[in-house]
């Protein structure tokens, strides 16, 4: 399931609706936000619920990584030569 964060932004009763667009235009654009909910009250104020979703990063996995798949393949190593990589056949180097 998707995780999502919140923004709350409250707009007063005298913003014109043109200036309202343009202010949940820039956080759509610029900040990757989107339009959750938007209630306009009796006395003309706003409050706009503006969404984006979380994005977690998986965790890298340390040591032997295979570049192709399974044994036979060329695989990447990290060993304690200063970080530098080198490629070598299967598991066996």
């Amino acid at each position: 399931m998707a995780e999502y964060s919140y923004l709350v932004l409250y707009l007063p009763r005298g913003t014109s609706r043109d200036a309202a667009r343009r202010i949940l235009t820039d956080h759509a654009e610029y900040g990757s936000w989107e339009l959750s909910r938007m209630r306009l009250y009796p006395d003309g104020s706003r409050k706009a619920t503006l969404r984006r979703m979380i994005i977690r990063q998986a965790r890298a996995q340390l040591g032997i990584r295979s570049a192709m798949g399974e044994e036979g393949l060329w695989t990447e190593q990290r060993g304690p030569w200063m970080g530098q990589r080198r490629l070598g056949p299967g598991r066996d180097g």
